[in-house]
């Protein structure tokens, strides 16, 4: 008897870290694989509105080798990092920080939201640098919702935060090729999903919706399958995120914050950490995050 293909290569079920306030869904690094094109690292936080008085504090702390992408759904994050970066970023926007050879940065609630209690619901994933881009110097761009474009097609709208997708390109600059966007879904909304990039997935991030007919889990990553033309729809309106881009051909290893295809690199990363060589961040350089003796984000013993 013949069985039938679903769309998915894999499904990756959430780690969720319950950090208070807010909790927090990790889907990649996991056991069962490590990248998606150069996704290497996937968080989904919130939705959640924190107690009057209180914001998120996320002291600074080190990376190398890789860069962060943060996009969120709702509420403000300020972010400085040791290059004298300052921006606050808010819904539609991206901020890209490229560690390349070591930057320190921190990401905190901004001091006006914190009286009554402020949002926080979106996104932060890493990408690996590419061979050969590793050690760039490092850079930060934050990218205006004006220069990511908006997809409208039906009851649909897709918004490129990287790469090109539907025939429209991001702005955001790309190491190696990405594919990252924002898709929201009105009643009866239904999208393809562009199967050009070499690795694909798809997770549901707010109300529902399914591929191909299936019924997407929140905050589950779907890893689809290399070159299947799969459809995005809902019912009743949905939000999903798209991750990928180009394959990795040699091994990318984390330890905590570090992303690099050399252990050594890593190591001499934690040993420059508990030394405290890093550069400082201008105007937050009073406190930082210690290196954990067994960290929750690692990918080899």
């Amino acid at each position: 008897m013949a069985t039938v293909e679903t769309a998915f290569e894999q499904v990756i079920t959430p780690v969720t870290h319950d950090l208070g306030d807010f909790k927090v869904n990790r889907t990649l690094p996991a056991r069962q694989r490590t990248m998606v094109g150069p996704f290497i690292f996937v968080d989904e936080f919130g939705p959640a509105r924190l107690p009057a008085g209180r914001g998120m504090d996320v002291r600074p702390h080190p990376h190398i080798n890789l860069a962060t992408v943060t996009y969120l759904f709702d509420g403000a994050i300020e972010h400085r990092d040791s290059i004298g970066s300052h921006a606050v970023i808010q819904p539609g926007a991206i901020n890209l920080m490229t560690a390349g050879s070591g930057i320190v940065h921190s990401e905190r609630s901004p001091a006006a939201l914190r009286p009554e209690g402020p949002s926080l619901y979106g996104m932060q994933t890493w990408l690996a640098l590419p061979d050969g881009r590793e050690e760039v110097d490092p850079a930060f761009d934050h990218v205006g919702s004006d220069a990511l474009p908006q997809v409208e097609e039906g009851n649909v709208s897709a918004r490129v935060l990287m790469g090109t997708l539907w025939g429209t390109t991001a702005a955001t600059p790309c190491h190696s090729p990405t594919i990252y966007a924002d898709v929201l879904l009105r009643d009866a909304g239904s999208i393809p999903i562009d199967a050009e990039a070499d690795e694909r997935a798809v997770m549901l991030v707010g109300g529902e919706a399914e591929l191909d007919g299936e019924k997407l889990q929140p905050f589950a990553l779907y890893v689809l399958r290399p070159g299947h033309a799969a459809r995005l729809t809902s019912a009743t309106g949905g939000r999903a995120m798209l991750f990928g881009g180009e394959a990795f051909t040699t091994r990318r290893y984390v330890f905590w914050n570090f992303v690099s295809s050399s252990r050594d690199r890593i190591n001499q990363a934690k040993e420059d950490w508990k030394a405290l060589r890093f550069a400082l961040i201008p105007g937050d350089d009073q406190e930082y995050i210690p290196l954990p003796e067994v960290p929750l984000t690692v990918s080899y013993p």
